[in-house]
């Protein structure tokens, strides 16, 4: 199959550079051109005939949602995938209703844009086979996205849960000196904190003095259960811990 051409329509010059990057590191995709607002845009479309348009949806002088509008009243035989920092429901829902194959919200990470131009590539290698589309087929090209969106979350919230269990096991297996009922206080304050602490940050949170409060955090950072973080500002750096990622 031939490369899929790509039109950027975006207006902020890195960004446009971002998004060529990202694509060009997809197998089967190459940028065909770009271009800087929606009636750039319109005039590439027209002369480039690209397969799929990636355009943002504030731009100056014609807007995305103008553009694709525009599109399908002229009947452009070009799909549209959207990359915006446009997050309200009345925007996304009328891009969507007006044909948009996929939607992501700045900021973006490569591994979503690629998922996106993953399963379009495979929905049109599909749909470029002659002959007919059976049910099935048509199930796997529709809902390919969202079978592999859940099994990365399926993912990420088994990994979740076996970083928690370890963490908790952590006060049924503790040296002398060291007490599971203040152990399972200190985990059980630590699974709430979306930040690193400091054993003083530690100690007032869960009421105890600070120097208990650096026994018990040095031993997790010890067994591999937290992550030690020296955060520096004026004077001395700090020992922050926080709990260890499974995928670190």
């Amino acid at each position: 199959m031939e490369k899929i051409q790509v039109l950027l329509i975006e207006d902020d010059p890195m960004v446009q550079e971002v998004n060529r990057q990202f694509v060009e590191q997809v197998e089967g995709f190459t940028v065909a051109g770009v271009a800087g607002s929606g009636v750039e845009g319109m005039e590439r479309i027209r002369t480039l005939k690209p397969d799929l348009a990636i355009m943002d949806i504030y731009m100056p002088q014609q807007d995305g949602i103008e553009t694709l509008t525009q599109i399908r009243q002229e009947q452009l035989p070009v799909d549209v995938m959207v990359i915006s920092a446009a997050n309200d429901q009345k925007t996304i829902q009328r891009m969507l209703q007006y044909g948009a194959v996929d939607y992501i919200m700045k900021p973006f990470k490569f591994e979503r844009v690629r998922q996106a131009l993953e399963h379009y590539r495979g929905m049109k290698q599909a749909l470029n086979h002659s002959g007919p589309v059976s049910q099935s087929e048509l199930d796997r090209m529709l809902h390919r996205a969202a079978e592999q969106d859940a099994a990365a979350s399926m993912g990420k919230s088994a990994a979740s849960t076996s970083r928690n269990h370890d963490l908790l096991s952590a006060a049924d297996e503790l040296p002398k000196g060291l007490q599971a009922v203040t152990m399972r206080q200190i985990v059980h304050f630590l699974l709430q904190q979306p930040h690193p602490l400091s054993a003083e940050e530690v100690a007032e949170g869960v009421g105890i003095a600070r120097v208990t409060a650096r026994r018990y955090l040095e031993y997790l950072e010890k067994s591999g259960r937290l992550r030690l973080d020296l955060q520096y500002g004026v004077g001395r750096p700090v020992n922050k811990y926080v709990i260890s990622s499974v995928e670190s």
